[in-house]
């Protein structure tokens, strides 16, 4: 097998942390700029597949990245853009996800998201929109 398509083949299984990040090691420091432009406060996630809406305190952005992972995971920034961040993350006996935000305005983003929680799979796509203060 040539090294190109191993490395497309592991793309595709959702590996290529480990190969991005001994090729890319100024990526994997990357800030999230974005996410720290983002309004501040109470934001109110729709999901398109219908579920019923979640509120979140948004403090740092950070919190859209994780939305099926509570705790500490390992993230490693695959994409760090102005309007758009792409973070892959492990989080160690409890599964993994690789999340992409866009920002539309610094109060309106679109997220999808998939990955493994608990032992399955889930894919979200939702809209996120800020609501006022936290509570």
């Amino acid at each position: 097998m040539s090294r190109l398509r191993g490395f497309r083949m592991a793309l595709g299984l959702g590996l290529a942390t480990p190969l991005l990040a001994v090729g890319l090691p100024a990526v994997a420091q990357s800030s999230l700029a974005m996410l720290s432009k983002l309004d501040k406060g109470a934001w109110e996630l729709r999901f398109r597949d219908g579920s019923a809406p979640r509120k979140i305190c948004v403090r740092s952005g950070s919190e859209l990245v994780q939305l099926r992972h509570r705790g500490n995971c390992n993230r490693f920034v695959v994409e760090d853009g102005a309007d758009v961040v792409t973070v892959q993350y492990t989080c160690r006996g409890n599964g993994y996800g690789r999340t992409s935000i866009r920002r539309e305005t610094p109060s309106l983003v679109q997220i999808e998201s998939q990955g493994i929680a608990g032992g399955r799979p889930f894919s979200l796509s939702a809209e996120a929109r800020r609501t006022g203060a936290c509570q």
